[in-house]
């Protein structure tokens, strides 16, 4: 099976998580699959649903080999186990992969792209740098913030948004699926310069 690129989604399965902080990553995924209704050339096909993960294959354009969207659904801090997988099966490198997280060190609403480098103490991050053996893959970075009480932050990063945060979410969303749509038909390059600078 041809593919130009794992993009996969980090965050927790079960209702209880579904709008919580730490799952930036498949709020992004869930828009890019499922709002598609404008964008009529586009194509996405589940191809496998599992205890461990759910996959898709999406088509930016025609004429193309498509992309692979994957949602780890092992809880974060194992969810490079199901992107080992799927990346071994596609005989993708990690140069290959992008990664979709929530980052508390860029404000709420921001978003940047970054390829390699440190992991920020993200357990789905570490769990996926252990797993394929490498810190070189890009990162769609989704900005949360830190709670400004000084609190802890593992119960921030599971806590929901509030009301007041929900128009700040919903933008970075649709940036989001904006800036993926951008790097996987214009590249890597251009689609760091436009977004990073934005």
């Amino acid at each position: 099976m041809h593919s130009s690129g794992l993009i996969v989604g980090l965050g927790n399965p079960g209702p209880r998580y579904a709008f919580t902080r730490h799952n930036m990553g498949f709020l992004v995924l869930d828009r890019l699959i499922y709002a598609r209704d404008s964008l009529l050339t586009e194509k996405v096909r589940r191809l496998t649903e599992t205890r461990d993960l759910v996959l898709w294959e999406w088509y930016p354009e025609e004429n193309r080999h498509p992309w692979h969207l994957l949602k780890p659904l092992t809880f974060m801090n194992r969810s490079g186990l199901a992107v080992e997988r799927v990346a071994s099966g596609l005989h993708l490198n990690p140069d290959q992969q992008l990664i979709v997280h929530d980052e508390v060190d860029l404000p709420l609403g921001k978003i940047k792209f970054k390829f390699g480098g440190g992991l920020a103490g993200h357990n789905g991050l570490r769990s996926i740098a252990a797993e394929i053996g490498s810190r070189d893959f890009i990162r769609l970075r989704m900005g949360i913030g830190r709670p400004q009480d000084g609190g802890s932050l593992s119960d921030y990063v599971l806590s929901s948004f509030d009301e007041i945060e929900q128009p700040a979410v919903e933008s970075s969303v649709t940036s989001a699926v904006s800036a993926l749509r951008l790097f996987c038909i214009k590249g890597m390059t251009r689609a760091f310069q436009e977004v990073n600078t934005g």
